[in-house]
């Protein structure tokens, strides 16, 4: 499965608290988790963020509590792709629980800048700036976690496979 997105540009150690602050677990609705996406390091980045776009991170995405409203919050901000150099471990598990696709690709995060233009293909883990024509290369994702994220997430793979 191939996504093309407008890149959002974050550093190391973007933990869950940056991702979606504790005031707003109050709730799993994904569209109201959405409006206060990574508002911990830009309160105004759900007022700018498209539908499709992608996060593009250093490493260690995703530390911090385990809190399943954090792919849950990006997933509701529009956010199709999330490439890091590398996500903490339950984050990493919570983001396909959730649906979230995510990506480890070595050096990403020195070769994508703010605003390009990228296109993931998921099957092949191959990374392509369309802006700049930088090429990466990702842990391709197994295609149960691919089924995970097309079906939206763990619940809904369950619920689809019990209706068969």
């Amino acid at each position: 499965m191939k996504i093309e997105g407008k890149v959002w540009k974050f550093g190391n150690n973007i933990d869950t608290d940056v991702i979606i602050p504790a005031p707003y677990l109050v709730t799993t609705d994904m569209e109201e988790l959405g409006r206060h996406c990574m508002e911990g390091a830009d309160a105004a980045f759900a007022e700018k963020v498209g539908q499709g776009d992608m996060i593009v991170a250093g490493r260690n995405f995703g530390c911090g509590s385990s809190r399943e409203h954090a792919p849950m919050a990006i997933r509701g901000a529009g956010i199709s792709c999330v490439i890091a150099e590398s996500f903490a471990r339950i984050f990493f598990r919570n983001a396909f629980n959730m649906g979230l696709a995510i990506l480890e690709a070595p050096g990403v995060v020195q070769g994508i800048h703010e605003g390009d233009l990228v296109s993931v293909n998921q099957d092949t883990g191959e990374i392509m700036d369309l802006t700049n024509g930088e090429r990466f290369l990702a842990n391709s994702l197994p295609p149960f976690m691919q089924e995970l994220i097309q079906a939206g997430g763990l619940m809904s793979y369950v619920m689809q496979k019990r209706q068969g």
